[in-house]
């Protein structure tokens, strides 16, 4: 859920991981040190992306690799569902990573040269299997669903606050980001409603379509049409008037699905679709559903792999067989 292509751009060449391993720091606050690009020209490195071998990784745009030793990998034997991965997050901005941490079991999230933040003090790896994390594409808001179902925890880390869920019931599902990170799309017992980090109702559809993208006017959202995961069709819908657009079919390769729909900053739409080696992300035509190829991304060899803005689970996440 929730690929933002802000995120398109750091991906012009998927770099080859020739750099240094830098050990992560013991969980007792911790940091990590991330070398710094000399310059004036040099841009600072982001995530590319996050894997798990033995441990953790960040695989940096430069090339270098982080270690992140005090992530949990699964969740511990005192869990719900021990042993079940561990969620490990990347927002889509490629500047914070998420994940529960080993020495108190809570879920933190942290910056490249920045020390660890808990999220919220009642989210931890007990309810790993029954409770899964989403991340705005800034990484600064935090909400998590339940397997209730239901909403979790709402938290603004720009406030330092955790939010009741609206409406005084968690009957809520999100549903997506806005790619500013100023609204979210949820869906409740009776649709979808657009709110503000503070959860106050800014647009109430009259619709029956349940949306999962959110562009940045926070009226136009985008709907995948057709059968659970093989999606190759989709319309936009008009949150103010409730109206629907004229569906199209995406001109994605045979095989290939709508596995991630979602907006640029500009308005776009992007779709994001498993590959037999990895991803591939498309801009695709509103009008006609054409798809453009914007690049292709070849999974690296390894158990777990997480792209930024990159919800818990994406067909593309884990090798077959693995966890």
């Amino acid at each position: 859920m929730g690929f933002h292509t802000a995120l398109a751009t750091l991906f012009l060449t998927v770099p080859t991981v020739t750099g240094p391993t830098l050990t992560g720091p013991p969980p007792a606050g911790p940091m990590l040190t991330v070398p710094t690009a000399t310059g004036a020209a040099a841009a600072p490195a982001t995530i590319a992306y996050a894997q798990r071998t033995q441990a953790w990784e960040l695989v940096l745009t430069n090339g270098d690799v982080v270690e992140v030793p005090e992530a949990l990998a699964k969740a511990p034997a005192d869990a719900v569902n021990a042993g079940s991965r561990a969620p490990f997050l990347v927002s889509g901005d490629g500047r914070h990573f998420f994940y529960f941490r080993k020495s108190d079991t809570r879920f933190v999230e942290r910056t490249l040269n920045g020390k660890e933040r808990v999220v919220s003090r009642q989210y931890t790896a007990h309810t790993i299997g029954e409770e899964w994390p989403s991340v705005s594409d800034d990484g600064s808001y935090v909400v998590t669903e339940t397997s209730g179902p239901g909403v979790g925890v709402l938290a603004d880390l720009r406030k330092d606050k955790v939010l009741p869920p609206p409406g005084k019931t968690d009957a809520w599902g999100l549903l997506g980001f806005s790619p500013d990170s100023k609204r979210l799309l949820l869906g409740g017992e009776r649709g979808v409603v657009v709110f503000d980090r503070g959860l106050r109702t800014r647009l109430r559809p009259k619709t029956r379509m349940t949306p999962t993208a959110l562009a940045n006017d926070y009226v136009t959202a985008a709907e995948r049409v057709g059968k659970w995961p093989k999606y190759r069709k989709l319309r936009l819908v008009n949150l103010r008037t409730g109206k629907a657009g004229r569906t199209v079919t995406v001109g994605l390769p045979r095989g290939q699905y709508i596995d991630d729909l979602d907006f640029d900053r500009a308005g776009r739409v992007i779709v994001r679709s498993k590959t037999r080696t990895g991803v591939a992300i498309y801009r695709v035509s509103k009008a006609t559903g054409r798809a453009t190829l914007l690049r292709t991304l070849d999974r690296p060899d390894v158990d777990v792999w997480v792209l930024p803005g990159d919800g818990d689970y994406e067909p593309w996440g884990e090798r077959k067989g693995k966890a």
